[in-house]
């Protein structure tokens, strides 16, 4: 489970990159328009983890929209957790899942959904999707913008 932290933590001073996602802190911040619905999307073109089995580079893309309630994601912190899978061991699902599940908790958001789009090792991509409940009425989201796998890139 990922830490969260109040505040900025990163942002603003020189700290080293976390080796693994468990030695990495969300910082969050107060939304200033907490009441508005809109929404807050972060994309993720070159995001990297390790198979779990070989230990060889898995890539993907990943697009996290969320709708925030009280929080906002500090994105340093955020850029600093998604490193922090370069050197992690896990499967695309378990991956896409946890950063759902950890963003899920530091932000308690009134709506987040993230797209794992996995570039294809052995000829198969996966693709995982994660959501929280459902969106509310008259809430604008775009498409992700990831057409089906037909070689991405």
């Amino acid at each position: 489970m990922v830490k969260v932290n109040t505040g900025t933590s990163v942002l603003g001073h020189a700290v080293a990159a976390p080796r693994t996602p468990d030695e990495a802190t969300l910082d969050r911040v107060p939304n200033p328009h907490p009441g508005e619905n809109y929404i807050a999307r972060f994309t993720a073109p070159e995001f990297t983890a390790l198979c779990p089995i070989t230990g060889q580079p898995d890539f993907a893309l990943l697009v996290i929209d969320y709708l925030p309630g009280s929080w906002l994601v500090e994105s340093k912190s955020l850029k600093f957790y998604l490193t922090s899978f370069r050197n992690h061991g896990a499967f695309h699902e378990d991956c896409t899942l946890r950063i759902g599940k950890d963003l899920a908790l530091c932000l308690e958001p009134r709506w987040l959904r993230i797209g794992g789009y996995w570039y294809p090792r052995g000829g198969i991509p996966i693709d995982v999707f994660w959501a929280t409940g459902e969106l509310p009425t008259g809430t604008f989201v775009p498409d992700q913008g990831v057409p089906p796998y037909r070689g991405r890139g």
